[in-house]
């Protein structure tokens, strides 16, 4: 039995098997839902319930929306041609967030990794080339994350659809801004040295 009422370690348990909350920050977002008044607890409660029923993939770019197809999706402003393909909403997101990019999305939902069982017909591939056809693409740039699964995933799109008369691009890697070479992995370093750019004489 533990040191809190049932209840409380329920609420503590269901905490811990979020992504990077361990047992003492479930601990102490629990105890402070406890102490804050109710109407929190039932605006949270409301909100985790709206989440699972009123999000859901936009039919075109498949990033997470509460209205399809998404407000991206559906701005001509933003139909310049370009499409960026991430792994997932979060990846898009954090592009998006950044404001360095103006054209569309298509979001894989997920990566290839044939030791998990996921191959090309797990992703939403198919419906990219469905889009390539449809709309007015002229670049798509490739934006999956640095991994071995990520990188392979980006060498699957480029082979795929070179013959498509797209300009490909792939989104530069390499040492970060603040990054100490010392520190850094094998691959970051490869890329680096295969992206490094012209200095002005």
């Amino acid at each position: 039995m533990g040191i809190y009422p049932l209840p409380l370690e329920k609420l503590i348990e269901q905490f811990t098997r979020l992504p990077g909350i361990g047992q003492k920050s479930a601990t102490r977002v629990a105890l402070h839902i406890l102490k804050s008044e109710r109407e929190m607890a039932e605006n949270l409660a409301r909100s985790l319930i709206d989440v699972k029923e009123k999000i859901k993939a936009c039919s075109t770019c498949f990033n997470f929306t509460d209205d399809d197809p998404c407000s991206i999706c559906r701005n001509e402003n933003r139909a310049n041609g370009i499409i960026c393909v991430v792994e997932g909403p979060g990846d898009q997101l954090a592009i998006e967030e950044s404001g360095n990019f103006k054209g569309k999305y298509h979001v894989l939902q997920g990566v290839l990794s044939p030791l998990d069982g996921i191959g090309p017909e797990d992703l939403k591939i198919g419906e990219l080339l469905n889009r390539i056809e449809k709309e007015d693409v002229r670049e798509i740039i490739l934006a999956t994350n640095p991994t071995t699964e990520g990188e392979a995933t980006a060498s699957f799109l480029a082979d795929l659809l070179t013959d498509k008369g797209l300009r490909m691009t792939r989104i530069a890697l390499g040492v970060p801004i603040g990054g100490d070479l010392k520190y850094m992995d094998a691959m970051t370093l490869q890329h680096a040295f295969k992206s490094r750019t012209p200095v002005k004489q």
